[in-house]
């Protein structure tokens, strides 16, 4: 009777594996290359929705050109997801 549970235990564990932090480690990675590939002049879209392209860029923060003026925020703060699919519409 243990060594069903202890193959139950595992199953139940790989499947959470496989349907929740991989996907998530991929996320993550697909988030850091699309951080590493911004250059100035790329047209982006942060994660509270505002539009703008890219003026100035260091290692952490990015300044970003919008209608209303320049915001200077963390890189992290640009939605790959969102600036992607905008990107494929044009």
């Amino acid at each position: 009777m243990s060594a069903t549970l202890a193959i139950q235990l595992l199953l139940m564990i790989a499947i959470f594996y496989f349907l929740m932090i991989l996907p998530q480690q991929k996320r993550a990675k697909k988030e850091k290359a699309f951080e590493a590939a911004l250059k100035v002049g790329d047209k982006v879209i942060t994660k509270s929705g505002i539009h703008g392209k890219i003026a100035e860029l260091s290692e952490t923060t990015v300044v970003i050109e919008t209608m209303a003026g320049k915001i200077k925020m963390e890189k992290s703060a640009i939605s790959s997801e969102m600036t992607i699919k905008a990107n494929e519409k044009k």
